[in-house]
């Protein structure tokens, strides 16, 4: 097959893929269903660590320091190299599917604002939220940060979701010819 893509070439990275024993992975009866079913399960431990950690700092759950929920981070980020070990099976394995789809893209787009939130909170306020007590009401910037995440999340469960309703053609590239 001819890509009709000029900077990047989907089946060259499935076949590469598919060469190094992808295929004979995710297109067994059970692989495709198990590499989903961890992909959710790396959901559930970043949504239920970041999504508790975000609503706390939203304001919706009191009488829980930060702090303390700060000990359930580790197994968000567990969840998410999850996501992006099994995720990327997915991608591999269906190249084009995924690189053309503009649900995948903007799955992608959302994870990299959540990304990009997750700095700024870092950066800007996260000492100040730490130092608070359990009832203690946050500073708006905080609150604003949780929110950007939590829909940012939200959003990237949405628009995985609808990933397979949607069977692109070339010509819903952007960049291609």
């Amino acid at each position: 097959m001819v890509s009709a893509d000029p900077f990047i070439d989907p089946y060259a990275i499935q076949f590469w893929a598919e060469d190094r024993g992808l295929g004979s992975i995710m297109y067994t009866a059970w692989g495709w269903p198990l590499v989903e079913i961890l992909h959710f399960t790396g959901l559930c431990l970043l949504m239920a660590s970041v999504g508790m950690f975000d609503l706390r700092m939203m304001g919706v759950v009191k009488g829980i320091s930060l702090k303390a929920l700060h000990r359930m981070i580790p197994f968000g980020v567990a969840g998410f190299l999850l996501n992006v070990v099994t995720g990327s099976m997915f991608v591999l394995a269906d190249t084009a599917q995924y690189l053309y789809n503009p649900a995948w893209q903007t799955k992608m787009a959302l994870i990299a604002i959540a990304g990009v939130n997750m700095v700024t909170f870092y950066a800007t306020v996260s000492k100040r939220v730490y130092a608070l007590g359990p009832d203690d009401a946050l500073p708006i910037a905080a609150r604003a940060i949780a929110f950007i995440s939590l829909f940012s999340w939200l959003g990237v469960i949405m628009a995985g979701r609808v990933i397979t309703a949607f069977r692109p053609p070339f010509h819903w590239c952007a960049w291609c010819s």
